[in-house]
Parts: structure tokens; C-alpha cells; sequence
């Protein structure tokens, strides 16, 4: 691999989203000490913390940095198939050698280290639908072009899933806005949508109530289209017929997957996102048992109120109210110490440095690092949005971590990954034609 000599490359550097970077990670420290320290521990280096082992693990991540740094940008084109590989062949390789944590064969274990390559993949992947998408031929409203942007996405989708880790392999869903941006119908992202609100109404209301409500919609569309044309039916009457029968495929099928494929646990999380439960006893219940981590969390982050309690002040962050508060839940801990100014100020670091990557991406002259910039935003908007989400209660809990907040070497060297290649390729832009 080649490295990178420019004298001017520092002055090239986006030192915008570089301070977004560290503002971000300096908080998500803080927030992370705050949630595992003791009077007993005050060393800041104490890898027997959490917060100790971060501080290690975030100053691995200066030196991945100067790494990403020190290569030609051409290297991430150049070689984004090679590493693509060699990722999935990390996940596969888990299937022989993998630690299994929590029903989940997730990580390659190094004596009191963990690697989770699935952190990995996400750039790696990235880097892999640029290249095919950056390529001058590619047209993505051609199947066979489209089919193998797919592929690239549906392999890694399919081996974190049998980890199994769905909050992991939800990410892959991301490149959806990617596929939009690049030209792909509109029509696709909400024939998604439609599918994913019937499965919710189907859970939510049932089958008949479903089967009812749908039909009349499509019952009035088909009328005002009918009003439009005095021939719709003569001429789009396959249309119509194929849209009827999709739907009832579709509706019982939903019944089909909640009640016969998804496992115990998943139906519980989504009885208590959708408030199918009725009984108090039961909600209580549940609450108590797979609702329980989202219910501290609301209550540890109603509990800041305005301004927070202040700095290692949460009584219910130090009680441990919030189980596994450093991870998923890390940002229970800012809504409890500083209250609603303090998360709305990580939550507009957050937006701040997802517009400034879609800012600098459509600034780019090469379409590779044009369509990985649209990744990258596309990979931290839904993190972001589905971790705050499900802290708050706003959607269904799933292992998914909050980029430069949540507690692990891996998620931080993941995120680090993915953001830097893309400020290396940014700053080269300069030199390409």
C-alpha cells in the first residue's frame, strides 16, 4: 500500500467534522465514566474500569487515524474489494472460533480482549458499493447492476443474522438512502414502508381490521384514479387484481411471522412497543422482564429534568438503575446528568456531523467517494436515530450502539474507520480530475 507524502495535506483536512469527531468521543468518555466510576477507582488508566479501557481504546483510535492518514487515498478504491473479503472471512471465521455472549457467537476473543468484526464490516461494505456504484457504466435502474449492489449488501446481512445479531444487520438496511440518492425509484422506499406498516397494523389491530382499513384505501385510490380515467379498470385491471392479492398476501403473512417464526422475546418487546397488552399485571410484568432496561431508561432521562443533575449527580445513573448503562443505553446517562439541554446538545453534534459528511460528499469529483460519503451518513444517521429511538422508548429494543458513545474497542474502531477514510478521501479531492 502506498503512503501519502503532500506536504499541504493537513490544510486539506475537514477540521469541521475532525472537531465533531472529538467532541463527540470526549463526551461519550465522559458519559461512560459517569456510568461505571467509583470513589474506590479514581485512576483515569484502570483497565479494570470500563471508562479505563475506553481511554486505551480511544487512544488506539488517534493511531488508526494517523494510519488512514498516512495512505494514498487511491489505496480504499484500489483495494475495497480485497478488504471486503477479507471481512466477510472475519465473520465466517466466527462460526469456528467465535465467543458466544449472550446467545450471540459475535466475537473472536484474545484473552480479556474482543474483536466484533461486524464493526468492521460496515466500512468495509461501503467501500464496496462505491466501487461497483462508482463505476461510470453502472446505472442503477439496470436489474442486473442493481442485482449486484444487493449481493454486496445481502452477504453480510445474512452472516450477522445468523449470529445471530439483528440489531447489527438492520444497519444494512441504511443503504437504502444510498440506492435513493443514486436514482433508484422513489416507488421501491415506499412499497417498504407500505409492506412495514401492514406488518405493524397486522400486530397491532389484526387481520381484520387490517384487511378492512387496507381495502378501503386502495378502494378510494382506485376511485379517484377511476374519476380520472373512464378506462383505468379496462386498462390496469391486472394491476388492480395484483395489488388486492399482494395485500392479502401480505397481511397474513404478517399474522404467519409474529405468531409462528418469531422467537418469545422478540414478541414481547413488540407487545410492549405497540401496547398490545392490556392487563396491568402483565404489563408489569413485562416491564419488569424485557421492557426493563427501556423503562429505566425513561426514567432516568425524565429525571434530569431541564439542566440534568449534574456531573456524576444521577442518583439513579450511580444507583445502576439502567442495566448495561455504558452500552446501548449510554444515553440515558446524558439525559439524567444534563438534562434536556445537554442531550439536545449531543443530539445537534450528531445531526451537525451527519449534514456536514452529506455537505462535503456532494462536493466530491469522484463518484467512489461521492456514494461513500453518502454511506457513511447513511450508517451514523441510522444509528443514531434508532438508538436514540429505542432509548426513548420510540422504538422496539435492538442491539444497536451509539456511535462514539456506547463502551467497546470495536464499535469505536468501527466508527473511527468508516468517518476517517472518508475526511482521507475528502482531502484528496483536490487532486483528483
Amino acid at each position: 500500500m502506498k503512503l501519502s507524502s503532500r506536504p499541504n495535506f493537513l490544510l486539506e483536512l475537514d477540521w469541521i467534522l475532525i472537531l465533531l469527531y472529538l467532541l463527540l468521543v470526549i463526551t461519550g468518555w465522559f458519559a461512560i465514566y459517569a456510568t461505571t466510576f467509583s470513589t474506590e477507582q479514581i485512576a483515569l488508566i484502570n483497565l479494570t474500569t470500563h471508562y479505563g479501557k475506553q481511554l486505551v481504546w480511544i487512544g488506539f483510535s488517534l493511531i488508526i487515524i494517523v494510519f488512514i492518514f498516512s495512505l494514498e487515498a487511491s489505496v480504499f478504491e484500489k483495494y475495497s474489494s480485497i478488504l471486503y473479503i477479507i471481512s466477510l472471512l472475519m465473520l465466517l471465521g466466527l462460526f469456528i472460533f467465535g465467543k458466544t455472549i449472550n446467545g450471540q457467537t459475535a466475537w473472536y476473543s484474545f484473552g480479556g480482549f474482543s474483536l466484533q468484526p461486524s464493526e468492521f464490516v460496515k466500512a468495509t461494505t461501503a467501500l464496496a458499493v462505491a466501487k461497483i456504484m462508482g463505476d461510470n457504466l453502472f446505472n442503477i435502474k439496470k436489474l442486473s447492476d442493481l442485482r449486484n449492489v444487493l449481493i454486496i449488501l445481502i452477504i453480510p446481512l445474512i452472516l450477522i443474522m445468523l449470529q445471530p445479531d439483528f440489531g447489527s444487520a438492520i444497519i444494512y438496511f441504511s443503504f437504502i438512502f444510498v440506492l435513493l440518492r443514486a436514482g433508484l425509484s422513489i416507488q421501491l422506499f415506499v412499497s417498504l414502508f407500505v409492506i412495514m406498516l401492514i406488518f405493524i397494523s397486522t400486530i397491532k389491530l389484526g387481520i381484520k381490521s387490517t384487511l378492512i382499513t387496507s381495502l378501503s384505501l386502495i378502494g378510494i385510490f382506485f376511485f379517484y384514479a377511476y374519476k380520472r380515467e373512464k378506462m383505468f379498470f379496462r386498462k390496469y385491471w391486472h394491476y388492480v387484481i395484483g395489488t388486492v392479492l399482494l395485500v392479502f398476501i401480505l397481511i397474513f403473512s404478517g399474522d404467519l411471522v409474529y405468531k409462528k417464526m418469531l422467537k418469545p422475546h422478540h414478541k414481547d418487546r413488540l407487545v410492549l412497543w405497540l401496547r398490545l397488552e392490556k392487563d396491568p399485571s402483565k404489563i408489569k410484568t413485562l416491564k419488569r422482564s424485557f421492557g426493563f432496561n427501556n423503562d429505566q431508561s425513561i426514567k432516568t432521562i425524565a429525571s434530569g429534568g431541564l439542566t440534568g443533575k449534574g456531573f456524576l449527580e444521577g442518583d439513579r445513573t450511580n444507583g445502576k438503575f439502567v442495566p448495561e448503562q455504558h452500552t446501548d443505553y449510554i444515553f440515558s446517562t446524558i439525559g439524567e446528568e444534563f438534562g434536556f439541554l445537554g442531550s439536545s446538545f449531543v443530539i445537534i453534534l450528531f445531526v451537525l456531523l451527519i449534514l456536514r459528511i452529506l455537505q462535503k460528499a456532494e462536493m466530491q469529483k469522484s463518484k467512489f467517494s461521492r456514494i461513500y460519503g453518502y454511506g457513511v451518513a447513511s450508517i451514523f444517521f441510522v444509528h443514531f436515530a434508532i438508538n436514540i429511538g429505542m432509548v426513548l422508548d420510540l422504538l422496539p429494543t435492538v442491539g444497536i450502539p451509539l456511535p462514539f458513545f456506547s463502551y467497546g474497542g470495536s464499535s469505536l474502531w468501527g466508527f473511527t474507520i468508516l468517518l476517517f477514510i472518508f475526511i482521507k478521501l475528502d482531502a484528496n479531492k483536490a487532486n483528483e480530475f
